[in-house]
């Protein structure tokens, strides 16, 4: 795979020697549709932990609606997405690079479990619905790192081996959703240039053909492919694209809405405000007028 795809996320940590990151909490008021984190992928394991409200994360081609107390598990190289939907979400994101739990030695731990985890021949169920043993250990590794006392070290990898003890034991993927994801990840290695390239040129036209080039592939396969990696059809993605990318431009102001239209590709304001109401439930103009913009 392309390491510079612009939708596969460098994830870089702030200690190197102990690669793990908690970002900060989101506690601020939401907007029902707004996005939280466009379509990428990285190749660390990522959890999603919701403490309040309820948000709707696509993992692959399947889409999960996460609520109060529900963990979130983005495998490796897993396609995400994920927009708000109620005011009151506030979550935490842990990005957690596997080769922290790697053994010196070659023990049981390292062949059974941290090895086939790191090369995805152990995946785990995306949604984790308040199972209170996992969420007392992803709250005690956030509350670790958070505060880094002297030996926050040894307690984060404690529970980190507690948490995959939990997931190993009740959320692995079975067999068949294993092959699933393999499959997936092969074309999705295939399909890289075609998203950086809609990423970076969704303010022009694009056609099937001309992403099907990119591909090396056929109209008639590149769009199943597309259509099975998405679970949406070029124009339903590429209009996701431009919407999203519309949102912050919406909300400062700068531009009238028609300017905007124009800048995220979209030639006619009327078929901009329709598909704007059509994923977000609001106009352009109701979205900018908002209250609780952060």
């Amino acid at each position: 795979m392309d390491k510079q795809a612009a939708f596969l996320e460098p994830m870089p940590m702030p200690n190197p020697a102990f690669p793990i990151k908690v970002h900060p909490r989101h506690v601020h008021k939401m907007v029902v549709g707004e996005t939280l984190f466009p379509h990428h992928w990285h190749e660390h394991l990522e959890f999603l932990y919701f403490e309040s409200g309820s948000a709707v994360i696509e993992c692959g081609s399947q889409s999960f609606h996460c609520q109060t107390g529900d963990l979130c598990v983005v495998n490796s190289n897993e396609l995400h997405y994920g927009v708000s939907a109620s005011e009151d979400l506030s979550y935490y994101a842990m990005i957690l690079d596997i080769s922290l739990l790697h053994s010196h030695a070659v023990d049981a731990v390292e062949t059974k479990f941290i090895t086939p985890i790191t090369r995805n021949r152990i995946l785990f169920q995306n949604r984790i619905s308040k199972d209170d043993s996992v969420n007392r250990c992803m709250l005690a590794i956030i509350h670790e790192l958070e505060r880094q006392e002297l030996g926050y070290e040894l307690s984060v990898k404690s529970h980190l081996y507690g948490l995959l003890t939990q997931l190993v034991r009740k959320y692995v993927a079975t067999p068949t959703e294993l092959d699933e994801y393999r499959h997936r990840l092969k074309e999705l290695e295939r399909l890289a240039p075609v998203f950086s390239y809609i990423n970076e040129h969704y303010r022009e036209k694009l056609t099937v053909q001309r992403l099907a080039n990119i591909a090396g592939l056929s109209r008639f396969h590149f769009s199943r492919l597309f259509k099975q990696l998405t679970d949406k059809s070029l124009v339903e993605y590429v209009n996701l694209i431009r919407i999203n990318k519309s949102e912050n431009m919406l909300r400062n102001k700068a531009l009238n809405i028609s300017e905007i239209a124009l800048s995220t590709g979209f030639s006619d304001i009327y078929y901009f405000s329709r598909t704007f109401k059509k994923l977000k439930n609001v106009s352009p103009s109701e979205w900018r007028s908002r209250d609780g913009w952060h």
